[in-house]
Order: C-alpha cells, then structure tokens, then sequence
C-alpha cells in the first residue's frame, strides 16, 4: 500500500504533525449518465458471480504437497463466513526447500470457470510494506476497512476473476523472514523468482499464464521481476503475459515535484490556502524551473526527454540550488495543509478528521492503534489460523528490507521499457486523489520512456474509462459505476487515471480496479468498453455516447 518517498519531504513536517497529533509522526513515504437503469439488490454479502453462489468448489489445488499450507476457511478470527480454499504460510526462496529466507504467502484459488492455468501475483510496496495489506482491504476474499466493525466478503476480491497469490517481500517485510541481503533490484527479481519456482512445483501449477500486479513502490518489484522473469526463458515457470501497476513509483522523485503545483490549484478546495501561501509555492515552481519544464515535457507528443540534470538542480555542482531542495516544495505544502487539516491523508487528500482507527495500525498517513485496540495479523491466533510464524511480530510496514538502500535506478529508466514491448499488455493506473505519488508525475515518466520505438505517449489521455453498472450487495461492499476516469493505449501500455481514488485504487475504487484486471486478462478488450462485467453479465448498460474521460490528464 504504501511507498516510502525521499526522507526530506516529510522530516519537518513530522516533527510538527507529530505535537499535534499526540506524538503519531507522519509515516515517511520515499460526467455521470444519468439514463441509467435502476441498481439490483443482490441478497446481502453474497458475491455476485453465480459459481460462488451455487456452493462449495472442488479444492483444485489440494495434494501431498501443499496440505501443510492449507487454511481453514471457516475458521479464521473474526470471519463469519467460509471464504472457500485458500493456502498460506512461508516457502523457500532457494533451492533448499528447508533454508533460513523464506517469503509468507497467501493462495486464493479461484471458482470462476475462465481462471484455467493463469495466476496474478500483487504486491504492495514500501519498501518493506506487506501484501497482507492488500490481501485484507484492497483486493482479498474479505475486507477489514478503515473504521468499519468487522471483516466482510469482498464481492470484488480478484479471485472471483482468477487464483491470486500475495506475497510478502523481500525477506523482512511482515511474515517473511531470513538475512537481508539485497542490495537492489536485480537482487529482489532473484528471491522472488526463488520463490515462485518453488511455489509453482508445490502447487503444480507449470506452463500457467503469470501476471504480475501491485502498487506504490511495486513500481519498482514488479517491473523488475517481470523483465528478469522474461529473461529466464522459462515458460514452465516463469509465462509473464502482462503487469498491472497502481500509482507507481517509476521516476525520480523530483519528477514527481514537478507537477506538485498544479495538483494543489486543481484542488482548491482541498488546499484552501491563502494568497500570500499561493504566492509562496508558485514562486518556487518558477524559480526552479518546473513550471517550464511541465509546459514543455508534460505534451503530446513530447518534445524530447526531461533535461539532464533535472529542472532545479546545479548543472556545476550536481546537487540541487537551496530554494529547490529536494523534497522541499511538498514538505512546504504538506505542514500548511496539515495545520489546515490535521487528519490530512497523503495516500487520499478529500480525507478529514477524524482519524478513524484500522486493524493494522496504519489509517491513511499515521500510526494509530486506540487504547484497546489490536493489530489483526500480530495476535496469536490470527497468526495460528494462517500459518505464519508465531514468534514473529507483524507490522504493516517494516524493514529494512535493502542492506542500505535499494540502489537501482527507477524502473521507468530501464526495465519497464522492455516489459511493455516483451508482454504488449502493461497498464499503469493512478488514483486522481494521491499526493505521495500524483498522476500527472506519472505522466511525466511515460513520455520520458522509450516503449514501442518511441518516447512517450503520441496522443493525450482523454478516452473515457468506464465501470460497469452491476449488482449490489451489502452497504459495506459498494462501489461505484459509469466513466470513472480516463484512459488511453498505445504500443502495449494503457494508462488509466481513476478520478474518485487515492493511492491505493483497489481500496478507495474496488469496481474500477476489478475492470483493470478484467481487461489485463484478456477478459474485456478496452477500458471504455460498456460491456458489463464478465461475473455480472445480464446487468443492463446504459445506451449512448460516453464522451470524455473524468481524470483530467496533463494540467499545467
């Protein structure tokens, strides 16, 4: 879920945020058709898709091998209801099925008849953040969400589509343990591919499709791994048929920083700030170049890559001019808007207080866990229903993962290239709401990438992305429908801007994250497709154009 941003941005800004907030720092991240056909009522809490309805699904991947990771379905704390055959528990990364490095795991095979001989993978990212929060508030078989009294079935979980796997890595993130080694990620490529190997023998899984998905600093693990699972040459192990990235880390941060300015204009009245403010942070966008360096690079086609060094930086010494330091512009921004709202959330920026409590100890930008509470994966019995290591403690976000720090470059700059060419199926997504990676940043990247003999996107984003109207079940699993964003596709790489979301787009947008994954399968053949959704079929659409997508793409 999460993505550590360069430490700068958030070191003053925590030391303030941290007396208001009762000493909880910040955590330091490096139109509508309104000719619509009324909704369905679904009985409450069950999925949509009709194979789940009907009743138990054989356990299709139950043998010799894989009974000691079994999971009880209907016994997990706190769950009152069976969410059907799932795995879990630590494999090997190395050749040596009883080594010391071991990932946690979590299994979800699907019932959905179309999931024959394919698998995604999601991870989340961090560094050193676990996918066990994705698994339990973004896209699992049940949701425990931000404030809300317990755990539901999560009847836009992915393994209504197709078998998920979550993985926790690299070694020292939540349940994964061993000695951390890594140094960057070429080294993080080879554990998880340790891993996966060992994780497709076990479950006799070879020759099926893969598809790597995650978000946040995922942007850098996925493309990597994904181009050295290319590289292998290993079909049996290792079939990469395409990547789904969620506001993704792939650019230099200052990268991101340029298009902080006009994030916050955009959203005025979520940054209500006064004039002699305004005025101080548009200095700072001229004067240190940015504002230039959007006008020109933020294009259709772009004109040519970002300068070399980036805008703000001393040509002479290499390091960034005072005015211009790094992280200073969202530093600046962040300690205003949270003297304005305390409760002020990097990952969603509608948020306001009160901070609503969370399971696993992390809502939005702060540690907060109220007197009494307990985190859901660090308690004992969780722990024993799961299959994890009882003597280790859990935390959302940890580490160190890196023995210093991850030293390879962003993955736009290398691998992600390579990927979109090898697989012709990579879709970035980006929540409009997102403030520790924005959209428009992102953006950036892709036309500062050469993919497909070209550099960057040849036209703008501007097609509508449309969610399907559907059935829906109970209050607490409702998501929303009709253009929901903008998207575009070019030479295999399809950028979808998600307009109601924030970070973590399977959380704040579940219906618009199940379509990616719907069109990353092959399953619909665009994103402005008005097809309903392949596990709701027979739900009506509404007729007539859609016009223009809803996620401004480029504003400067």
């Amino acid at each position: 879920m999460r993505w550590v941003l360069a430490a700068s941005i958030i070191t003053s800004v925590a030391a303030g945020v941290s007396a208001r907030a009762g000493g909880q720092a910040l955590r330091n991240p490096n139109g509508r058709n309104t000719n619509v056909p009324p909704r369905a009522r679904a009985h409450p809490g069950v999925p949509f898709d009709k194979w789940t309805r009907d009743g138990p699904v054989a356990n299709k991947f139950d043998n010799a091998d894989t009974q000691k990771y079994r999971v009880n379905g209907t016994a997990i704390p706190d769950v009152d209801f069976d969410i059907g055959e799932a795995y879990a528990g630590q494999m090997s990364i190395s050749q040596d099925l009883n080594g010391p490095d071991k990932f946690y795991f979590w299994f979800q095979p699907s019932p959905n008849p179309d999931a024959d001989k394919e698998i995604v993978i999601w991870l989340n990212g961090g560094p050193g953040c676990s996918s066990l929060e994705g698994f339990i508030q973004e896209n699992g078989p049940f949701l425990w969400q931000y404030g809300t009294y317990r755990p539901v079935a999560n009847p836009w979980g992915w393994h209504h589509l197709t078998n998920v796997l979550w993985v926790e890595q690299p070694i020292n993130t939540g349940f994964s343990t061993g000695t951390v080694t890594a140094q960057d990620e070429e080294d993080v490529a080879r554990q998880f591919m340790g891993f996966f190997k060992n994780f497709i023998d076990t479950f006799s899984m070879k020759g099926y499709k893969v598809y790597i998905t995650g978000e946040s600093y995922a942007g850098m693990y996925c493309p990597y791994i994904a181009n050295a699972m290319i590289n292998a040459n290993d079909t049996e192990h290792f079939n990469m048929k395409g990547m789904l990235i969620y506001d993704p880390s792939i650019t230099d941060d200052r990268v991101t920083e340029l298009t902080l300015v006009p994030f916050v204009d955009y959203h005025h009245n979520l940054f209500p700030f006064n004039d002699s403010f305004t005025k101080q942070i548009h200095d700072i966008d001229n004067k240190c170049g940015y504002a230039d360096a959007r006008s020109k690079h933020l294009s259709y086609p772009p004109p040519g890559h970002l300068p070399n060094p980036l805008p703000g930086i001393d040509p002479n010494t290499g390091t960034p001019r005072p005015e211009c330091d790094d992280g200073l512009l969202a530093n600046t921004i962040q300690q205003a808007i949270t003297d304005l709202n305390p409760c002020f959330d990097i990952y969603q920026v509608a948020t306001t207080c009160p901070l609503l409590w969370d399971v696993l100890g992390f809502p939005g930008s702060f540690d907060y866990l109220p007197k009494g509470a307990s985190i859901y994966f660090d308690r004992q019995d969780v722990k024993k229903a799961i299959n994890a290591p009882l003597d280790r403690k859990w935390a959302s976000c940890g580490g160190p993962v890196f023995v210093d720090h991850d030293k390879s470059p962003p993955s736009s700059t290398t691998v992600l290239g390579n990927v979109i060419d090898k697989t012709k199926n990579v879709v970035i997504g980006h929540g409009a709401l997102d403030f520790i990676l924005l959209a428009n940043g992102t953006l950036m990247a892709i036309q500062n990438m050469t993919f497909g003999g070209q550099l960057g996107f040849q036209k703008p984003p501007v097609e509508p992305f449309y969610v399907p109207y559907h059935t829906t079940g109970e209050l607490g699993t409702i998501a929303g429908a009709g253009v929901s964003g903008t998207t575009h596709t070019e030479r295999g790489l399809t950028y979808v801007g998600v307009s109601l979301s924030g970070h973590m787009v399977p959380q704040y947008a579940p219906s618009a994250a199940f379509r990616h994954l719907e069109f990353l399968l092959g399953r619909v053949d665009s994103l402005s497709s008005k097809k309903p959704f392949t596990t709701d079929p027979k739900f009506p659409q509404p007729d007539g154009p859609l016009g223009n997508g809803t996620a401004p793409p480029g504003y400067n």
